[in-house]
């Protein structure tokens, strides 16, 4: 039986920053867990609230001021994560996270591999 790591397609790199998360009007700081061009694990707010049949943005500013943007879908929670699925990101929201994910693996065909897998996203 294959392992949750073994089943996963994206790649996901751990990635401890702040995030907002927005939903309608509800705006709230969120922790970033890790990352992957198909979705975002944060750490499950003290205090939230938010509707899992609405869409939500996340958005990650990065040190020079760049965000990435993401429209998701909540598709897990628990007390202590929340993991959003991608359904959407604008081409330079992809161009910065592809970016990310390469700096933060130490792999020499990771270029190649976060490539194909945007472009294979569904």
């Amino acid at each position: 039986m294959a392992t949750q790591d073994e089943r996963r397609r994206f790649t996901r790199i751990d990635f401890d920053a702040t995030a907002r998360l927005q939903q309608g009007e509800i705006s709230l700081p969120v922790h970033i867990i890790d990352i992957s061009v198909n979705g975002v694990l944060l750490e499950t707010p003290s205090d939230y609230s938010i509707n899992m049949e609405d869409s939500s943005d996340i958005v990650i500013t990065l040190s020079d001021d760049a965000q990435i943007t993401m429209k998701a879908n909540l598709v897990h929670s628990s007390s202590d994560v929340l993991g959003f699925k991608c359904i959407s990101m604008d081409m330079e929201s992809a161009t910065l996270l592809r970016r990310l994910i390469e700096l933060n693996m130490d792999d020499e065909n990771a270029t190649e591999r976060v490539l194909e897998e945007l472009l294979s996203r569904s």
